[in-house]
């Protein structure tokens, strides 16, 4: 009862202090049954300084702007309600207050509401409710940034009444244009799931589609949804395999982790084990001095017949290498543990250098990092050899890091002194003393040598350390260790005499003095090498939920077609057509003339070589060899004998068009037949979108312009009948109706045949179609070409070299994805300089480098201008590399201005707001500058901007409105911006563009041009 009052009073207390704050004002004050946090720890204070009262105050004031009929006023509110939550502060009560804008016209409100119920819709889930028909109808916003937080309060409702509107709201979103919203909804999936588990089979459908979307965005979060529905799903992964390994670069760095763990376990399941050819290398070693020639060739080709990688295999590993360079510990990590169990163990070895750095990060990553490294050194104990300076024990280090680099080695010292205890009569006891002062905080193989060094000073210098060995005995019989309660009991009996001593303690001396080997110490972490590097399992070394376990190596591989990419259904009818027998004439020209000579050179060669995925070149520039591949392909860093033999296949090619016309059909027939069958050997076409592309390209593109021209001029003699407007179909709406890079590894653009050529059931679908709506975008030549150079390398760092560098732009030098640079050279020197090449790179994850071939030599006074290519990824990142001559290297260093990582872009002014329209919200930035009065020309505007910028200009009907267009170099996503003269001097200037790193950056380099004078 007395406990029942006490609390009474003080709900009193907390009513009384809230009526007298709002005392003088027309509040009805209601006592509510339950206290917040917040006025949990007011009332308990006692409120000395009136917080309390701010504190009301100031929700009721909130709550009044929230019921305005201003926007400003609401904007204002949900600005201060959302810092509130973003400090920790409780903002539930104004829930209802909130809630009752979320169908605000104005979108930055709307914005600021759905950020706050997406914090508070859990917690308040009837009023959310209520709402409900409001997030459905938010749904379908224009705005991306809407659509996907509606589809996120949604999901957050943990209500199961809702899980069919969630699902069809999932459904949805999964086919929404904006890879933000798609995003959201793999985020959904798991909520969802979590929710209603019997909806699995339905979001199983969904994520299998969400697998196959081509943007990075999506990527990380639809695996992620993979691993919480469905990890034994693996035959969802087949068909993505490739995409996701090449993918893997340009997705956000949590997604990285989540898809390298994953494709981790896939590996495991669908490729032998590559460990199995170290031992045959071994073997082959041991050669026998008087070996035959027969029985070396035995060998040999036992060598090569034993194992040979997965090109898939490989695949998976040249993609991930490049991200133990990643700033993230977390991919370090996860690419870490992926070469420990799928690499070849000669390979492992690489992942030591970038875990060893990881090792000057935070003490919670150094912990992590060094039980990962325990482990590898228990099997390969070498590995780290090269860098133990960096596991020396430094005074900085935490406790936790101090004890995981010492117990073995701390064991180790003791056993040494016990050893040789007679040899250091005035150490032993002292260590002996000290290591009995911490000996409960000392793991089990420390306490061991404690007592084995306590017995044997007890034994030869009884009179310094016999209290001492009595205390450490006394200590161990009441270890936790059942080892060592069991050693302290033998020790006791056969070292202190007493009735119950047996036979043995007269023979103590020579049992612990005898001489005998160095004892076997076992890492404590020999155990956990069953469990997954990097998991959580393996940190705490038990099986922790939700693990999903390693399978072990098949003894035969599943069957790798399983992983190419199924060919449409539309190319086996086109195929069909294709196959028939001698035509009329005006089917000769299925295919456009370009894809002509492909089809050719593909059918007259392809007994001879095929054709090189993205990943064998990568392998020819870095001095390796696939095993996998029996043939070769010229790379982009050609040679000119290989640019020569590549005339000469397209000068066959051209004297193949014209041997006969019945012969060419049946050629092309066979040429798309030999590709379908053939498509698991490129991973250009899993690549060919803009958005996600690495670089690669299909062979196609490596020929230059001069040869295709060649080839046309070659047959157009004999097509000189043919009507013009046949000739003259644009290329560029050809894709539109038919996209054959989905079945087809060229990206050549096919014309579209006639109606005498079409199946009447594709003619019938294509002849609704219209190309009059379809956006025309073409990348045209450069406005303007920069004359400002920039200083890669000063006359006296470079012993009398100087360098100097500055961006041609001009396109498609070195392959769709380089930006080129020209570079000038000057001996300052009286005395000539050889050899002026590239050496070491260092680079970025992603970023590649077309080098420009060696200058042999520069005399005195001379200078030379070459051009490189560099893939900076669409980022501002510095690429870093040495320039060299004979005698010396110099480091030197490329960062491009985010204006030199466009290609200009020629569209209409309707595609322009067309595209416009579909980047808004997050995907826009904008600012308003002051335009000095001579910038406010319209030429002058052009000048400027196009100077800073590699931009085109886009007509404009409206003479304060100026636009203009790029695309980036590497991804090829649209930049659009617009400079709109205001009154009194002043201009907006608008951004639009996924990228919206490249785009802030970039509206901050224009900002100075247009407002400077």
């Amino acid at each position: 009862m007395e406990q029942n009052s006490t609390m009474l009073g003080k709900i009193i207390e907390v009513s009384c202090t809230i009526k007298s704050a709002l005392k003088g004002k027309n509040f009805d004050v209601t006592l509510k049954p339950y206290l917040t946090v917040e006025e949990k720890r007011f009332a308990a204070a006692g409120d000395p300084c009136g917080c309390m009262e701010q504190y009301f105050t100031l929700n009721e004031d909130l709550k009044q702007m929230l019921e305005s009929s201003k926007d400003s006023a609401k904007l204002d509110a949900m600005k201060r309600i959302v810092g509130m939550i973003a400090k920790g502060k409780n903002a539930s009560e104004l829930f209802p207050a909130v809630v009752k804008n979320v169908a605000s016209k104005n979108i930055e409100i709307k914005k600021l509401v759905y950020v706050y119920l997406m914090r508070y819709a859990e917690e308040q889930q009837d009023l959310a409710l209520l709402s409900i028909s409001t997030f459905q109808r938010a749904l379908k916003d224009p705005n991306q940034l809407i659509r996907a937080s509606a589809l996120r309060v949604l999901s957050s409702i943990r209500v199961p009444i809702i899980v069919p509107i969630m699902m069809l709201a999932i459904k949805e979103a999964s086919s929404d244009l904006s890879p933000y919203v798609r995003k959201n909804a793999a985020h959904a999936i798991q909520k969802l799931y979590s929710l209603d588990p019997e909806q699995k089979e339905m979001l199983i459908e969904v994520i299998e589609k969400l697998l196959k979307d081509r943007s990075t965005l999506v990527a990380g979060s639809v695996v992620m949804a993979f691993e919480e529905v469905c990890p034994d799903r693996i035959d969802l992964i087949h068909k993505n395999y490739r995409k996701l390994c090449n993918l893997l670069v340009d997705v956000e760095e949590w997604g990285q982790v989540v898809i390298i763990h994953m494709l981790t376990r896939y590996a495991r399941t669908q490729f032998v084990s590559p460990w199995k050819v170290d031992e045959v290398v071994d073997e082959y070693n041991e050669n026998n001095f008087y070996e035959s020639d027969e029985e070396q060739k035995e060998k040999d080709q036992k060598l090569k017949t034993t194992y040979t990688m997965d090109p898939d295999h490989r695949l998976l590993l040249r993609n991930t290498k490049p991200l133990l360079q990643s700033r993230n510990a977390a991919v370090v990590m996860a690419v870490a543990q992926l070469y420990w169990h799928l690499a070849p163990k000669s390979e492992a070895g690489i992942v030591s250098k970038s875990l060893v750095r990881l090792l000057r990060s935070n003490r919670e990553v150094q912990y992590i990092v060094l039980q990962n490294i325990a482990t590898m050194s228990i099997q390969r104990k070498g590995m780290f050899e090269p860098y133990l300076k960096s596991f020396y024990v430094r005074s900085t280090d935490p406790t936790m890091i101090k004890t995981l680099k010492v117990p073995v080695a701390r064991a180790s010292i003791l056993w040494l002194i016990g050893e040789y205890c007679e040899r250091v009569p005035k150490i032993a006891p002292d260590v002996l003393r000290k290591a009995a002062k911490n000996f409960t905080n000392e793991d089990d193989l420390v306490k061991l040598q404690i007592l084995n060094l306590g017995a044997k000073l007890y034994l030869t210098n009884s009179k310094q350390t016999k209290l001492l060995t009595q205390y450490v005995l006394n200590l161990g019989k009441y270890d936790q260790s059942y080892d060592i309660r069991d050693r302290t009991r033998f020790i006791r009996q056969l070292i202190v005499p007493n009735e119950k001593s047996g036979a043995l303690s007269k023979y103590a001396k020579k049992i612990f003095l005898a001489q005998k080997p160095a004892p076997l110490l076992e890492s404590p972490f020999k155990d956990r090498d069953h469990f997954q590097l990097g998991t959580l399992s393996h940190t705490l070394n038990s099986r922790a939920t939700g693990y999903l376990e390693l399978s072990d190596w098949p003894e035969v591989a599943p069957d790798p077609s399983v992983r190419n990419v199924d060919v449409a259904e539309t190319a086996k009818e086109w195929t069909g057509i294709l196959s028939k027998p001698k035509m009329e004439k005006p089917t000769e020209k299925f295919y456009s003339e370009s894809e002509e000579e492909e089809d050719e050179s593909a059918s007259t060669s392809s007994s001879g070589s095929g054709s090189d995925s993205e990943s064998e070149k990568e392998d020819k520039e870095e001095g390796s060899t696939d095993e996998s591949s029996g043939s070769s392909s010229p790379s982009e860093e050609s040679t000119d004998s290989e640019s020569d033999s590549r005339e000469s296949a397209a000068k066959k090619t051209c004297r193949a068009v014209n041997e006969s016309d019945s012969e060419d059909i049946k050629k092309k027939a066979e040429g798309v037949s030999k590709k379908r069958s053939t498509s698991s050997s490129s991973d250009t076409e899993y690549t060919s979108s803009d958005e996600s592309s690495t670089g690669s390209k299909s062979e196609s593109d490596s020929k230059s312009d001069s040869e295709s021209g060649k080839c046309r001029n070659a047959t157009s003699n004999k097509k000189e009948e043919k009507p013009v407007q046949d000739r003259k179909t644009p290329k560029n709406q050809d894709m539109f109706l038919l996209d054959l890079d989905d079945f087809c590894p060229v990206t050549t653009p096919v014309a579209v045949p006639r109606a005498a050529v079409l199946s009447p059931s594709l003619a019938a679908d294509l002849e609704g179609l219209s190309l009059s709506s379809s956006s025309v975008i073409d990348v045209t030549t450069q406005v303007s070409v920069p004359t400002k150079t920039h200083e890669l390398l000063h006359r006296m760092s470079g012993k009398g070299l100087a360098a100097h560098y500055h961006f041609s732009r001009q396109p498609g030098i070195f392959g769709d994805h380089m930006v080129p640079v020209q570079v000038t050279v000057t001996n300052t020197t009286d005395q000539k300089i050889e050899n002026i090449h590239i050496g070491d790179k260092k680079l970025p994850p992603g970023i590649r480098m077309h080098e420009f071939n060696p200058i042999e030599c520069l005399e005195p006074g001379g200078s030379f201008t070459a051009t490189m290519g560099i893939d900076f990824c669409d980022s501002t990142q510095t690429a870093s590399f040495q320039l060299c001559t004979k005698d010396d290297q110099f480091n030197v260093n490329i960062q491009p201005p985010v204006g030199e990582l466009l290609l200009p872009v020629t569209m209409s002014e309707k595609d322009f707001k067309k595209e416009q329209g579909m980047l808004t919200g997050m995907n826009e930035t904008s600012a308003t500058i002051a335009v000095a009065p001579q910038n406010s020309a319209r030429l002058v505007i052009i000048d400027r901007v196009v100077k800073a910028a590699n931009l085109g200009v886009v007509p404009s009907g409206q003479d304060n409105i100026h636009r203009f267009a790029a695309k980036t170099v590497h991804s090829g996503s649209l930049m659009l911006v617009t400079v709109e003269l205001k009154e009194s001097s002043t201009a907006q200037l608008i951004i639009n563009t996924e990228k919206t790193v490249i785009g802030s950056v970039l509206l901050r380099e224009l900002k100075p041009v247009l407002s400077q004078g």
